[in-house]
């Protein structure tokens, strides 16, 4: 894949439209969680400490093309100037007279912030209107939202289209880290994928099958698997619906030479709960009336094991029930391992979906990691090897 990045524009006397991702989780009218503006941050310095004029747009929240007041972006205007360090003008509107008039204003090093894209029924609908008065605005697009890259919106798709666009910072090292895990990775690849539902990971196993040399499969779904094949699942949760597509899946990855990993052993408890008492069964050993709620410690060790000789990790999903203690025991000792390593510098590992960084950050790695992308829904169609809108409208052509 070819892109422009920043390398390629001059942003002095520009005005730039710089599409971020400021759907940041607000309680109270208080931001929670200033991550999103603070990895957004160096992109807008550099563009602005270089003289463009920068003017941002995102969505927030899901207004459906209706002014909801609790859905502006009006509360990130001081936390944009104080992250930045300097003033950010703020306009009631995306597009019309008093956005065009907010950004001719601006001077070289200026910072505006329109309002919710998404209060415009156009925008998710990619209205060919919208993206025009969009465009209208500046000289030059940069797109520094990979989390919002799989809608073919009009501030992500359409208005790429109108005026010459490039690659943020945030946005360009995405794709390099998602170039180096899965395009043209460092072999073997090893990928961990966990979560509830094998139904909701199809389109993910499936392509991962075919791109990685071995497929470590975790969480709740790895039930389904195991109760395919003839184990006890006892009254863990699994879909026996699945049974029929899990065999096909592992046919599949056998016949292209991926090898899958399933557990060796479980943490099985009574209940759904933090401490439930618990106790490490083989795979046909499930009491029926126990849950499995994490893998056990020969999965660990065998898990650890392919790491070593592993170049390349892809993570998304947890091995158990992370967030209740002591069913976050082999996540911590995969993460902390993958952590090791990655540090050591024999492997690439990049993980992402928002279970993962959870689960990563929980386990105190998620700094250590060579890459946790925080873009949920974007990382997951990319694993699923789909193609995202946003991020082909920023390909040279």
């Amino acid at each position: 894949m070819s892109f422009r990045t920043l390398d390629a524009l001059d942003p002095r006397g520009k005005r730039i439209l710089l599409r971020a991702d400021l759907n940041l989780p607000v309680k109270d009218g208080r931001i929670t969680d200033m991550t999103r503006i603070e990895r957004l941050a160096p992109t807008i310095r550099e563009l602005a400490e270089k003289g463009g004029r920068v003017i941002i747009c995102s969505h927030f929240d899901r207004p459906k093309g209706k002014r909801v007041p609790e859905m502006s972006l009006k509360p990130m205007q001081a936390a944009l100037a104080t992250t930045l360090g300097r003033e950010v003008a703020f306009v009631d509107d995306c597009i019309g007279a008093e956005a065009e008039a907010a950004a001719q204003a601006l001077t070289d090093g200026g910072v505006l912030l329109l309002e919710n894209t998404r209060y415009h029924a156009g925008e998710e609908k990619n209205d060919p209107a919208l993206a025009a008065g969009l465009a209208k605005l500046a000289d030059a697009y940069v797109n520094d939202a990979f989390s919002a890259a799989h809608r073919a919106h009009a501030s992500t798709e359409g208005v790429a289209k109108l005026i010459p666009a490039y690659a943020g910072r945030l946005m360009q090292a995405e794709l390099e880290a998602l170039d180096a895990a899965l395009g043209n990775p460092q072999r073997p690849v090893l990928a961990i994928v966990g979560g509830a539902k094998v139904s909701t990971k199809l389109d993910l196993l499936g392509n991962l099958s075919k791109k990685v040399d071995v497929l470590v499969i975790g969480g709740a779904m790895a039930n389904t698997f195991l109760a395919a094949q003839g184990h006890g699942v006892g009254k863990s949760l699994q879909e026996a619906e699945m049974h029929d597509t899990a065999r096909a899946i592992l046919e599949q990855a056998k016949a292209g030479g991926c090898e899958i990993m399933l557990p060796l052993d479980l943490v099985v408890a009574e209940g759904f709960a933090a401490h439930s008492p618990n106790r490490v069964v083989g795979l046909d050993d499930v009491p029926a009336g126990m849950m499995a709620l994490d893998v056990g410690p020969a999965t660990v060790a065998a898990v650890k094991a392919k790491l070593a000789t592993a170049r390349t990790l892809v993570w998304n999903g947890p091995f158990g029930a992370f967030e209740l203690a002591p069913f976050d025991a082999a996540t911590v000792a995969v993460a902390q391992e993958a952590a090791r390593l990655t540090e050591a510098g024999t492997l690439r590992s990049v993980g992402g979906g928002g279970d993962t960084v959870s689960a990563l950050r929980h386990a105190g790695v998620a700094e250590r990691m060579s890459y946790v992308s925080a873009a949920g829904g974007a990382f997951l169609e990319w694993l699923e090897g789909k193609t995202l809108p946003g991020v082909a409208a920023l390909e040279t052509r």
